[in-house]
């Protein structure tokens, strides 16, 4: 594919929105020195994995004669969490005019995920060649920075002696926000309620994103637009006014100084007697900035991931190959694709990569007594497993060591992690949450105590998913999720907040395996900033000089 300098290509979206926008920016120092005369003259491409095949996403300009070069070009790209996105950074020294790179010395590339980029901030390691040896003492340094403008304003308005419209009462006003569009057309924003037979309303406060209000561009011309609503839907203009975002928050003063605006009826301006149709007040407008998850992430949170694992006897002999535990043939079960597939794309975000991973439901050795909460490694005081292969590796070799039994009791393992999310929370600032991956192949046997469990867990920061495995009728777990209705505990406690995502796995069994982790982990995002928020806390600040750990 022929690229010009700073041309990129964006992938076509596979599941819901991007969390958000980010900026890469690419410097690389002690590069190989591939000229004779003078120094390389380095680019960096941009290559970005779709399914099993690399694609060019774009490359940065030509810096002539360095071996440091600091590149100008950024790229920039959608960032979705749910996705572990496969990102490899080449490094080429190009004496020639030609597009293509196979006439071009390879200096070096790093091959890592957007996750593993975002976690970071800054993001620097040594660069490799295509065996794999080191690039000399080629080293590339990434810098994310997010674009999304996550800024809200807080908005009042009010009026004073609009016109009388109606013939047997006072005007019913409501007001509408519109912005301009490129093709000049006006696009309505917000609608405000409707106050019954009132010539002076104060309407209610309500709260915009910059983006909706304006794109971003803060002197985009905005027009309010006041109606005298009819229950017919015949609802007659009382009047309208022009302004721009940027007027509205300089006037305002934050909320010290109100803004008049004569509220003007185009079609009354020709009567020489005519002044306005009222008066509109902007008791309020506040910009200030909604914190976003990647603010967390960058201010060093951490996104400690736990796995809890199925033991009890419903799932089959594990030397039977029915057995949703059977290891023999070849191919990794569902217990195994699961915890690949969502424990892939949470690992970027946990910096020592080590995970506490639990078992529940089965006799252990030595003693072969039940248990509802053990060390998927048999290890009590060190539960860790070392990254995602570690946890399956424990798996594997715990199988054939247990017996499994039940009942199914998923309330002591999210227990567990709720008593470290505990000790984050009486931690300052938003330095840590909690991830339970929770698999089961059927009915909860501790329903009321996975109910209270989950409802005190709402206050913490904490989310648990919860994936079943097999063919079960899992209909007792949609309450769980809260999504047809508020979960309540057996008291009548309510969940502060949703922190419940549930799915059957056979639901994504003939997907490819990042389906699972797609939909399950979407939502965790806007989790951890709802648990930040309602606790106000602030993002961190990021320290620049923090390395990779």
């Amino acid at each position: 594919m022929a690229f010009s300098y700073g041309q990129q290509q964006q992938r076509a979206p596979v599941g819901g929105p991007p969390v958000s926008k980010v900026e890469l920016s690419v410097s690389c120092e002690h590069l190989m020195n591939k000229d004779t005369t003078s120094k390389s003259d380095p680019i960096c491409v941009l290559m970005m994995q779709e399914g099993e095949k690399w694609f060019e996403f774009g490359r940065t300009e030509q810096v002539a004669n360095t071996l440091d070069p600091l590149f100008s070009t950024k790229f920039d790209m959608d960032y979705y969490f749910e996705e572990v996105q496969k990102l490899k950074f080449c490094v080429y020294d190009v004496d020639n005019a030609t597009s293509t790179l196979a006439d071009d010395d390879f200096l070096g590339s790093l091959e890592c995920t957007l996750g593993q980029i975002v976690s970071h901030g800054t993001y620097k390691k040594p660069l490799v060649l295509k065996a794999g040896k080191p690039a000399g003492k080629g080293e590339i340094k990434i810098v994310a920075q997010e674009l999304t403008d996550h800024h809200v304003v807080d908005i009042n308005f009010r009026a004073h002696k609009l016109d009388k419209k109606d013939t047997f009462s006072k005007s019913d006003p409501y007001l509408e926000i519109h912005k301009q569009g490129k093709d000049g057309f006006w696009q309505l924003v917000h609608r405000t309620e409707v106050i019954q037979n009132n010539l002076s309303p104060t309407w209610k406060d309500f709260t915009l994103t910059v983006q909706s209000v304006c794109n971003g561009d803060y002197e985009k011309q905005l027009k309010l637009v006041c109606y005298d609503w009819d229950s017919d839907g015949s609802h007659d203009l009382i009047g309208e006014a022009t302004l721009t975002l940027r007027q509205m928050i300089d006037d305002n003063q934050g909320g010290r100084r109100q803004v008049e605006f004569p509220c003007i009826n185009p079609k009354k301006t020709k009567k020489s007697s005519y002044k306005d149709s009222g008066i509109l007040f902007l008791t309020k407008c506040i910009l200030r900035k909604e914190y976003s998850f990647l603010d967390y992430v960058f201010g060093g949170c951490q996104i400690n991931f736990t796995v809890g694992i199925d033991f009890t006897g419903s799932n089959g002999n594990p030397q039977d190959p029915a057995s949703l535990h059977y290891l023999g043939h070849g191919q990794p079960n569902q217990y195994q694709l699961a915890i690949r597939s969502v424990g892939g794309v949470v690992q970027d975000y946990d910096a020592d990569k080590m995970f506490p991973s639990l078992g529940f439901g089965a006799k252990i050795p030595p003693d072969f007594q039940v248990s509802h909460e053990f060390a998927l490694n048999f290890n009590p005081q060190n539960p860790y497993c070392m990254g995602i292969d570690g946890i399956l590796s424990a798996y594997q070799n715990a199988v054939p060591q247990i017996q499994l039994y039940g009942p199914t009791n998923a309330s002591p393992i999210i227990n567990h992690v709720a008593r470290f999310a505990t000790q984050a929370a009486q931690q300052p600032g938003a330095s840590a949450y909690y991830v339970l991956l929770l698999l089961t192949d059927g009915v909860l046997t501790d329903m009321d105590a996975t109910r209270e469990a989950i409802v005190r867990a709402s206050h913490l920061p904490m989310s648990i998913i919860i994936v079943g495995i097999g063919g079960a009728d899992f209909g007792d777990m949609e309450i769980l999720d809260g999504d047809d209705g508020v979960l309540k505990s057996p008291r009548g406690e309510p969940v502060l907040r949703d922190i419940v995502q549930f799915v059957p796995f056979r639901q994504f069994q003939n997907k490819a395996p990042a389906a699972l982790a797609r939909s399950v982990l979407q939502e965790l995002p806007n989790q951890v900033v709802q648990y930040f928020k309602k606790r106000g806390l602030t993002p961190n600040t990021p320290n620049p000089t923090q390395g990779p750990v």
